[in-house]
Parts: structure tokens; sequence; C-alpha cells
């Protein structure tokens, strides 16, 4: 399974956005480049997850709507994967999400089996999460059991090789729009 950690892109700061409601800041023109930007690169690299979750921020939000404009794909909004949101429950969130997939695509191959299906392709399923900082950060080093959580710039987007059955992966690159100029 591959995992994809997004961070969204930069946000107004409390004063520009009038009042103190951290759920909604939106995204600045900035933050609007960021995403554009890491959206081409997920593009330019074949990333198409099937499935996105994302948070109810505002600003997570926005960077999902410019993230997924071109993919077709499933789009979940979380509650629990806020900036103050418990890795340990989204951690096990992914891990169920997981198990059922992986349960579905085994009753899927069984299926074309009995039927002697000739030439279906076998698309591995991958996972987008759009969430923040800290969040993000400290999903990373739960996942690959890594003392280190990598700090994530604005629209940064960690990739994780996710073994399904050992419950955790491997950080495989952590990409962001600075690394793209």
């Amino acid at each position: 399974m591959q995992v994809y950690i997004m961070r969204h892109g930069e946000a107004e700061s409390f004063f520009g956005q009038g009042h103190f409601d951290d759920s909604q800041r939106a995204l600045t023109a900035q933050g609007n480049i960021e995403v554009n930007m890491m959206a081409k690169w997920l593009e330019k690299m074949q990333i198409k997850p099937t499935q996105v979750f994302v948070s109810p921020y505002i600003r997570a939000q926005q960077t999902c709507a410019l993230v997924t404009t071109m993919m077709q794909t499933t789009i979940t909004t979380l509650d629990f994967i806020t900036p103050a949101g418990d890795v340990k429950q989204v951690h096990d969130f992914i891990d169920g999400w997981c198990s059922e997939q992986c349960s579905k695509q085994n009753t899927k191959q069984a299926q074309q089996s009995i039927y002697q299906a000739v030439n279906i392709e076998d698309v591995e399923q991958s996972l987008l999460i759009i969430s923040h900082m800290p969040l993000v950060s400290y999903l990373v080093a739960q996942l690959t059991q890594s003392a280190n959580a990598p700090i994530f710039a604005t629209a940064a987007i960690a990739h994780i090789d996710y073994d399904i059955d050992k419950m955790h992966g491997t950080l495989q690159r952590l990409m962001s729009p600075i690394a793209l100029c």
C-alpha cells in the first residue's frame, strides 16, 4: 500500500482573516501556488490515490480541491485529522481501512479467477491524507516507527511504502514545493 501524507498549503494568519477560528483559515495566494505545484508533481509522478482523507478545516479542504481536480478518487472528510488529532487513532483508522481494502481486493481476485477473466489490471490501492502540522509529522513517525518526526513545509508530501501485515512502513521521500524549484 502506498500512503501519501500532505500538509495543506500556506494559510492566512489569524490577523489576516479577521477572527481567531483556526478551522476557518483559508489558503493564501502563495498557498494556492504551492498546492498547484504539488498537484502537478503528483500528476507527473502518476500518483493517483484511490482514496483521499481530508481534514474538515477550510485550508485542508481547499488543498484537497486543488490536488484532486484531475483525479478520479473517493474523498472523505474525517473530523479527527485536525492539527491536534490523535496520531494513534489515525494510525488505527488507516490500518482498518487498509485491511478492508485488502479484503475487497482478495474477494475481487477470487471472483476473477472463478470467471477466468483475462488481462485484468491489478491496481495497487493508495491513500492520500491531507491534514496539518503537527499531526502530519507525528503520523509519519508513527507509521514508519521512527523516533524522528519530519518537519513538513507547507504543501509538502511524504510518501510511505506501507506494509499492511506489519502495520508500518518505510518513508520513501518527503517532497516539497521548494524542492521542485
